[in-house]
């Protein structure tokens, strides 16, 4: 009920924006943070480190689990094994301590499997957060850089709806979205980054052969 209100009296106010704004001189803003966030390359360089990861890691979970499943294999011939009649006395007393020490050897792996994959699982979690956090952190600095550089009174988040599903900008003005410029000033830093110190540095001047006196 309260999100409600809020979200009513903040629509209230939008509705009015252009008319208060054109008053009172405030400049209003808006941004949409998913498509800033999504268009940024460094986002898309997380993911790919993310899913470097990720698949190392399912990579080696699964060469454990088959070294777990050939173990449990064993466990089950040497099971066949110890209920053949045939079998001595002595020998099934051996295959018996055999059996038992490679199922607790089995139930070790079935553990550090269990481990392991929790706690791949957990560091890829914080690895995400730490990763989002520091783009979102880059991302609110540009905007800021420029609510600074534009003098904006209000800028306004468009890019998706609250929580409870009612979109928090119900209507703005196009050229109140500075989005774009947003995209662009990020994703220069790549354009700087990937300029080689070859293309910047002035080549040196050829030699030129001496002439001849002759």
């Amino acid at each position: 009920m309260k999100n409600t209100l809020i979200l009513s009296c903040l629509a209230a106010v939008l509705a009015f924006a252009p008319t208060v704004a054109s008053a009172q001189n405030i400049k209003i803003g808006t941004v949409d943070m998913k498509r800033v966030f999504e268009s940024y390359y460094k986002t898309k360089d997380a993911e790919a480190k993310i899913n470097e990861k990720r698949n190392g890691a399912k990579k080696e979970l699964e060469d454990r689990m088959d070294v777990a499943k050939k173990a449990l294999e064993e466990v089950k011939k040497l099971d066949e094994d110890i209920q053949k009649p045939e079998l001595s006395k002595s020998a099934r007393e051996e295959k018996t301590r055999d059996r038992q020490k490679r199922a607790e050897d089995l139930q070790g792996m079935d553990r550090e499997i269990r481990e392991f994959q929790a706690a791949q699982e957990k560091q890829l979690n914080e690895l995400s957060v730490r990763m989002r956090a520091g783009i979102v952190e880059e991302i609110n600095k540009v905007v800021e850089a420029r609510v600074k550089a534009e003098n904006y009174d209000l800028v306004l988040d468009k890019s998706g709806p609250s929580l409870n599903g009612v979109p928090l900008v119900l209507y703005s003005r196009d050229s109140w979205d500075f989005t774009t410029e947003v995209v662009t000033a990020l994703n220069k830093t790549r354009n700087a980054a990937s300029e080689s110190p070859a293309a910047t540095t002035p080549a040196a001047p050829t030699p030129r052969a001496k002439r001849s006196n002759n």
